[in-house]
């Protein structure tokens, strides 16, 4: 016989939309029939409610699930399930992808508009991030377009037109203050991770180095190029370093260059996705902001900081 785990199943929405209510809760109430409930609360009000259940640790979950997204009807509402030991929920290490995760640009398709270039950029990137093209090659496809792009105008960009994305400076702030190492770790460069890291209160940030010549870009990026393996890397050597237990540890992401760390950390979130990431995450945010990713970890909405 199975031993029983304690499972979350954890609703979030978009905060101030107040989308989730009585209906809603009653709804997937009577999706959980047959299911062992053992409690359920508010983490936020409109915004977030759970309902912690039972459950076989083989049990499979693709039909439970079913049953909810059809109890949900089609609302703007994320549904996740999510393992809930008191011991391992808060997790103690959280590695996250800049880019379309932290931020809601992709810096390098901002570098290409300064030179007129952004839609072929932008095509290379999204296809890198479904996983239709190898990142490290289509990094240096688009480096080679940007050559002779002055660096004065990175600055301009980061002060113009990166921002970065609601709730996560709730996320990063709220996690260091219970303890968690953040890291900040781009397919990007560390022009943009050096900022965006300061801006909200990273630990360490890690990315790719552009090389440079008479204050403009080569077109080369300085090898090795951190990708896909090199995400995993520092998940597994940022946990060694800070004694934290894989089951402690957060991955988010939207790109395939993501996948690595996502698939082995305790808890990797597809933030946004391409449709392969969120298929392969242990959740997934679609419709809220980054604060979702506290909720799954059981935080309450009066318990977030940095707002």
């Amino acid at each position: 016989m199975s031993d029983m785990l304690a499972f979350a199943l954890v609703l979030t929405a978009p905060p101030g939309a107040n989308l989730i209510g009585n209906l809603e809760v009653m709804a997937v109430r009577g999706a959980l029939a047959g299911e062992t409930v053992l409690d359920e609360a508010w983490l936020g009000a409109g915004e977030a409610w759970e309902t912690l259940l039972a459950r076989p640790d083989d049990s499979p979950h693709t039909t439970l699930m079913e049953r909810v997204a059809k109890a949900l009807a089609g609302r703007p509402i994320d549904a996740n399930l999510v393992h809930a030991d008191l011991a391992t929920r808060r997790k103690k290490l959280l590695i996250a992808d800049m880019d379309s995760t932290i931020i809601a640009q992709e810096c390098i398709d901002e570098m290409g508009d300064i030179l007129g270039i952004k839609p072929r950029i932008a095509a290379i990137t999204e296809r890198a991030m479904r996983g239709e093209l190898d990142f490290e090659g289509a990094l240096r496809e688009r480096m080679a377009l940007l050559a002779g792009l002055a660096e004065a105008d990175l600055q301009g960009i980061f002060d113009t037109r990166i921002t970065l994305t609601p709730g996560a400076r709730e996320l990063v702030t709220t996690m260091r203050a219970n303890g968690a190492f953040t890291a900040l770790v781009s397919g990007g460069f560390t022009f943009f991770t050096s900022r965006v890291a300061q801006a909200i209160g990273f630990d360490v940030n890690r990315a790719n180095l552009l090389e440079t010549a008479d204050g403009r870009l080569t077109g080369r990026v300085i090898e090795p190029i951190l990708g896909r393996e090199a995400k995993l890397a520092a998940l597994q050597s940022y946990a060694s370093a800070n004694g934290v237990d894989a089951p402690l540890t957060l991955a988010v992401g939207d790109g395939a260059n993501d996948l690595a760390m996502i698939r082995a950390a305790g808890l990797g979130v597809a933030f946004r996705a391409k449709p392969l990431v969120a298929a392969e995450a242990h959740a997934s945010i679609a419709h809220g902001d980054l604060t979702a990713l506290l909720y799954l970890q059981g935080y309450r909405k009066e318990q977030f900081i940095g707002s």
